[in-house]
């Protein structure tokens, strides 16, 4: 998936208001931010070893597969905690990190574990239809979700939301059934990820959550710093 793994973060954020828009982000996507750098280094996504194989299984286990991902979400989980000394938000981090095996293995197939050749998925990108009503209406709803608990307190909030909003969604058009980018192509999905989360961050700040006076003095400034 990819509008489905930043349809996480927005409705996290409805879910959990004092984490950041950029934190959730960063949770969500945090598998495809460390293949880029895992192929990189040249131990698991490279020109003679493709993440994309046979009968559309995406062999990328150091990143992706359900168990290391699980150690990922709860390094990040535990990382955020030590941080922040907030069991809640750390919980929902968890589940955000987690989400994107799940979320993926309904796309394609993705293994277990490192070196367990079973493969798990209904490969919901086999169907554009399919893949369009499903992903596609995920992300509609997690927008509604988030912008209904969100306010704009100036034209950034608004003007540098919507348009890269469309430009999330077309670049998810337009790579429907295209799988990963090549691998010369790993550093620009590195730097490409990175800018979204910044965007994230700097959103959080000009989109504030909506609180009620009587909420405030609990939320306070976490909404833009967690």
């Amino acid at each position: 998936m990819f509008v489905g793994h930043f349809a996480v973060a927005f409705a996290g954020k409805r879910i959990e208001p004092k984490l950041s828009l950029g934190t959730l982000v960063m949770a969500s996507m945090l598998p495809d931010l460390l293949w880029p750098i895992f192929s990189i280094a040249g131990i698991e996504y490279t020109a003679d070893k493709p993440a994309v194989t046979e009968n559309n299984l995406f062999d990328v286990p150091i990143s992706h597969s359900l168990l290391i991902v699980a150690v990922w979400a709860a390094l990040f989980a535990g990382g955020y905690l030590l941080l922040r000394h907030y069991p809640r938000g750390a919980l929902v981090l968890f589940a955000a990190v987690l989400s994107h095996w799940l979320l993926d293995s309904i796309s394609h197939k993705h293994a277990l574990a490192p070196g367990v050749h079973i493969y798990l998925g209904l490969e919901l990108w086999n169907s554009i239809p399919a893949t369009i009503i499903v992903e596609g209406g995920f992300w509609l709803l997690a927008l509604i979700l988030y912008v209904r608990a969100t306010q704009a307190k100036s034209r950034a909030g608004i003007y540098a939301f919507w348009p890269v909003v469309a430009f999330i969604t077309l670049a998810w058009i337009a790579n429907i059934r295209k799988g990963p980018p090549p691998p010369k192509a790993v550093i620009g999905s590195l730097i490409f990820f990175l800018l979204l989360i910044a965007w994230a961050y700097w959103m959080n700040r000009v989109r504030p959550v909506k609180i009620d006076s009587a909420d405030a003095k609990v939320l306070g400034s976490a909404t833009a710093g967690r």
